[in-house]
């Protein structure tokens, strides 16, 4: 079996190191974080500031036929790696209750040049609306993305660091798992990984360190994402929404049965500062004009942290010998992270996902 340098612990290098350790290799994971656990203050990994849609159809709009297809094959894969995570004691919730693009009267102009851009989508009544979201205002205009679905990110990074973690206790003798915090890698190369000035070397290296990558990729860029989680007990959403609007793009899902969560889809700023008083009153005050009900809401956290990508915004998965890299997930990381793994890990043939 093979020995393995991970630089990054965020969602791919956690899925990387845990598909790695189930097929019997030596795993070695190096991040700046101090810990596996999110701090929620603008650093680390950015899949933890995330909402954890799944959503291909609506991502056409932005990343076209090809990212849809990867996201296609992810909401294949991720039943079967929550299924096994599960197995081996871990908690991830995991729905696919199709999802919904919203837009008032007044904005249906420009709803139908996003609608333009993708496929799949299918018009409701108002009594269909009614029927699948009751809590939603009366007379907004409505459209169904079937079968995209939703993951609880906090739940499944952490499920994934303990699955790892299981998987080299039960894997074969020679398998080996190592977390390094507060390590950075400054240079990934093939079968080597430069870490506070010394050279590491392995069988293979994987670079899935998303922004950190930066120095040795020109043109890598962060893009703020910014998260609103909002307490309402009882508040009765089933699935996430989008709401198509001339200047916001706004989504809102639910968490669990007490706990949503608000942000906007892309901001073109890599500024980490907390989040201004104009974006937060304009989030919710576009949530509200879809769902009354979140005028009693109570505001539990704000986060912001910078997704990477690419000049067109679209993921690299690179394989050559001794070398595997995961460039420019974007805001795509939960839908396109699982596809493009088990690409890797095929191509390099060194496990699977599932």
């Amino acid at each position: 079996m093979a020995t393995i340098g991970i630089a990054g612990a965020g969602l791919a290098g956690r899925l990387f190191a845990w598909a790695l350790l189930r097929a019997g290799h030596s795993v070695e994971v190096f991040d700046p974080a101090a810990g596996p656990t999110p701090l929620f203050n603008g650093q680390g990994a950015a899949a933890f500031t995330a909402a954890g849609m799944l959503s291909p159809l609506a991502e056409q709009e932005a990343g076209g036929a090809e990212v849809a297809a990867l996201g296609w094959q992810s909401l294949a894969l991720w039943p079967k790696v929550v299924a096994q995570i599960m197995e081996q004691g871990g908690r991830v919730r995991l729905r696919t209750p199709g999802s919904l693009l919203l837009a008032h009267a007044q904005d249906l102009g420009a709803a139908q040049r996003v609608l333009a851009r993708m496929s799949g989508a299918e018009p409701l009544t108002p009594q269909q609306l009614a029927a699948l979201e009751p809590t939603l205002l009366p007379g907004l205009r409505a459209w169904l993305l079937p079968g995209e679905g939703l993951i609880h990110p906090v739940e499944a990074m952490a499920a994934l660091h303990d699955a790892a973690n299981a998987s080299a206790s039960r894997a074969s003798p020679s398998a080996d798992l190592r977390w390094h915090w507060g390590q950075s890698v400054s240079e990934v190369a093939p079968h080597q990984l430069r870490v506070h000035g010394e050279q590491r070397r392995y069988d293979w290296a994987i670079d899935a360190r998303g922004l950190g990558a930066a120095a040795q990729r020109p043109g890598l860029r962060g893009v703020r994402g910014e998260i609103i989680t909002l307490a309402l007990p009882g508040h009765g959403l089933q699935r996430p929404l989008r709401l198509l609007h001339p200047r916001h793009r706004v989504y809102l899902l639910p968490r669990d049965d007490d706990q949503l969560v608000l942000g906007a889809s892309e901001i073109e700023s890599e500024d980490r500062s907390a989040m201004s008083v104009q974006s937060a009153v304009e989030l919710m005050a576009a949530a509200h004009s879809v769902m009354p009900a979140l005028a009693e809401a109570r505001i539990t956290r704000l986060d912001v942290n910078l997704r990477p990508a690419l000049p067109d915004n679209q993921p690299r998965a690179e394989c050559e010998p001794g070398l595997l890299r995961l460039l420019g997930l974007y805001r795509h990381g939960w839908l396109l992270a699982p596809a493009l793994v088990q690409q890797l890990l095929q191509r390099s043939a060194l496990g699977s996902l599932a």
